[in-house]
């Protein structure tokens, strides 16, 4: 909970507060003096009347009623101090930068949980502990340096590491990146990443408040909160890029199945960012990278021109953009040969327009006119240009600076002469500027920019399923790997088309069975999860006396309880399975079937509930589609019918959350039909 206390002081006290400005009390002190905090500043420290300048209680008793606590005090003082500050001192807001408390021991998280519920009981607001502060136009709590100047326009910053915020904003401040508001939640006992950003689209002012936001996570303590905010501030026009540091592995290493194994929580953080619309980023760097194209407005396409005075970057830049996917089309006829005419003999306008080392910087501002108004095919400019150190380029920047004003086609500067132009790069900042330093992170930001599709629907339309049926099947299931004929009937129940089998016991059952499912069929052992590791799969049985061979072969397989029956069918192999990921719930992951999951390892991922149009979006992304589609005279699989199972899962675990992981490999598909093959599900009782 955000309270106003926490957002709009007009009292804080800094308890631990010290002239020391090496210490947390002494530089949060610090940086709210510079910071210019026009309320009432108190300082609690038992050996002072004053500290830096600001009255100092030596008694708690004395000091007026605050609404917002600092505290930079032991942790094993701190519960005791917050009890008598909400209870004595009306004060409802509070940032613990202390360390000690979860992050370090039990007793830690015991001091915590109790600070946790001091706070809550008087429905205060509590960030951190173990964090840096936080920064806004209001108040500077923040205890780190550097302090960026505040810019409503510039990235809003929420980070769940307080020394990445200040290693990230140590290297955006000087390209040029701004901040309008900085918040490091720490251990994020009360309030994380996500009820932060939950606060701002609740708030969400469009004529004052930043569009732009960028977030460090370690942890997503509320997946379905972070979903549900970050695609309605990007729906409302903001636009998200965030690192998730720290995904583990061990759930896929424990999981049986295949779904199991291609799936873990970093699968989870992808489907996630996917369906929120969170332009998913790896590094700080990279972070950076993408908040500055952020910063700049939206091309209408993808298609760009590479203005340059150097030909090396500007051909790493076009292997970049083309290899993301953007285009650098060729740019000819009339107005590019007028262009050239106006440029230095031995340039080239053909894209990348490179127009020499010597050329000017009224030459750059011709270019960048031709391209804004004559080039209709080209959508928005990157301007590379640095210097050997041979002559100041202030009038270049200056060019670039006017142009970046006035151009409807987004311009992204890539600066590269930091240390022999550092001066004239400053000069650009200071007018407002962000750049970049390098072509091809510049190029890769903008891929993941183009790259990431917009937030889903808010609403899914699933396709229906006999919940009744299903829950019935549920409830007289015990946990583990269904039984075959349990399996069968929960397919027809969520309506996935399977083929016909049968599950038999005796020699005279296999007989009779084989009558009814005709031949060729396929033979499959009951009980062992990986059947063909231990030959338990046979295909292609033309005749009885195989069939009775291999019956009697399979039998003796170690674990077996029966043997499956089904007719033969061919088609392309395709892949579906679910697999329930802690906090996140289901995610529904499809590609090809058969080997190729193993081999490939093509596989896409959404998180339940996922309608149609989110899952064909992603079954286009596989890079097996053409296969999907039919390529070089093969036959293609009807998408609609493929991409109707696939929901008919995500539908499915709606009414059946048991479902910890399941297997539809392979299903066949062809032109006119999608058939589920081999299907294996297994249940877990719901924690009450």
């Amino acid at each position: 909970m955000i309270t106003k206390q926490l957002t709009h002081p007009d009292s804080i006290v800094v308890v631990g507060g010290s002239n020391d400005i090496q210490k947390p009390g002494g530089a949060v002190l610090r940086n709210l003096i510079e910071g210019g905090f026009d309320g009432e500043l108190y300082v609690l420290n038992p050996k002072e009347d004053k500290v830096q300048g600001i009255k100092s209680y030596r008694n708690p008793e004395k000091l007026p009623d605050v609404d917002l606590a600092i505290i930079a005090i032991a942790a094993k003082y701190t519960p005791d101090t917050i009890q008598f500050l909400t209870e004595k001192k009306n004060t409802r807001a509070f940032i613990i930068l202390s360390a000690g408390f979860s992050e370090e021991s039990p007793e830690g998280k015991i001091l915590e949980d109790r600070v946790v519920g001091l706070v809550n009981k008087v429905n205060g607001s509590l960030i951190g502990p173990n964090c840096v502060g936080i920064l806004t136009p209001q108040h500077h709590s923040i205890f780190i340096k550097p302090i960026p100047k505040l810019d409503p326009r510039g990235c809003d910053f929420i980070s769940g590491s307080g020394a990445t915020a200040c290693f990230i904003m140590e290297a955006g401040i000087p390209r040029g990146l701004t901040f309008a508001h900085v918040y490091s939640v720490g251990n994020s006992a009360q309030m994380g990443v996500e009820e932060i950003l939950k606060h701002m689209d609740e708030n969400f002012d469009p004529e004052k408040d930043s569009k732009v936001k960028i977030l460090y996570l370690e942890t997503i303590h509320n997946p379905e909160m972070l979903l549900k905010h970050a695609s309605s501030l990007i729906r409302k026009g903001c636009r998200i890029a965030a690192i998730k540091a720290g995904s583990s592995t061990a759930g896929s290493r424990a999981a049986s199945s295949h779904t199991g194994a291609l799936a873990g929580s970093d699968t989870a953080v992808d489907a996630l960012f996917r369906k929120a619309g969170i332009v998913r980023c790896y590094g700080r760097e990279e972070l950076i990278s993408v908040a500055s194209v952020f910063m700049r407005p939206v091309p209408e396409g993808n298609r760009f021109a590479i203005i340059t005075h150097a030909g090396g970057p500007a051909v790493m830049l076009t292997d970049a953009l083309s290899n993301g996917g953007l285009e650098v089309p060729t740019i000819s006829g009339p107005e590019a040969d007028q262009l050239k005419a106006e440029l230095f003999p031995g340039s080239s306008v053909a894209n990348p327009i490179d127009f020499l080392a010597t050329g000017t910087a009224d030459q750059l501002g011709t270019i960048i006119d031709f391209v804004e108004h004559k080039f209709d095919d080209i959508d928005a400019m990157v301007v590379i240009f640095g210097t050997p150190g041979l002559s100041k380029i202030f009038d270049v920047y200056e060019v670039l600076n006017e142009k970046m004003k006035i151009c409807k086609k987004p311009i992204y500067p890539v600066l590269p002469s930091l240390l022999t132009a550092a001066e004239e790069v400053k000069a650009f900042v200071d007018k407002g500027r962000i750049y970049f330093s390098d072509e091809v992170v510049l190029a890769a930001a903008l891929t993941r920019f183009y790259t990431t599709p917009p937030p889903v629907a808010e609403n899914n339309d699933l396709p229906s399923v006999d919940e009744r049926a299903v829950r019935k099947i549920l409830e007289a299931s015990e946990p583990g790997y269904l039984h075959p004929e349990k399996v069968q009937q929960l397919l027809d129940a969520a309506g996935i088309p399977r083929a016909k089998e049968m599950v038999v016991t005796t020699p005279e059952e296999a007989v009779e069975a084989a009558k009814e499912t005709g031949f060729p069929l396929a033979m499959k052992v009951v009980g062992p999860v990986h059947k063909s590791d231990v030959g338990g799969v046979v295909l292609n049985v033309k005749h009885e006396q195989t069939l009775l061979e291999e019956f009697e072969r399979m039998s003796r397989i170690k674990d077996t309880t029966g043997i499956l029956l089904q007719p033969m069918l061919s088609g392309t192999e395709l892949f579906a399975g679910i697999k329930k990921e802690d906090k996140f719930g289901h995610l529904v992951l499809f590609g090809l079937g058969g080997i190729f999951i193993e081999v490939l390892k093509d596989v896409r991922a959404v998180l339940a509930p996922a309608g149609t149009d989110e899952v064909l979006r992603e079954i286009k992304q596989l890079k097996s589609y053409k296969i999907i589609e039919g390529v070089r005279g093969t036959e293609g699989v009807n998408e609609t019918l493929f991409t109707e199972i696939i929901a008919r899962l995500s539908a499915l675990v709606r009414v059946a959350p048991e479902i910890t992981e399941m297997d539809l490999n392979p299903l066949l598909g062809t032109r006119n039909q999608v058939v589920a093959v081999d299907a294996r599900i297994r249940i877990e009782n719901l924690r009450i």
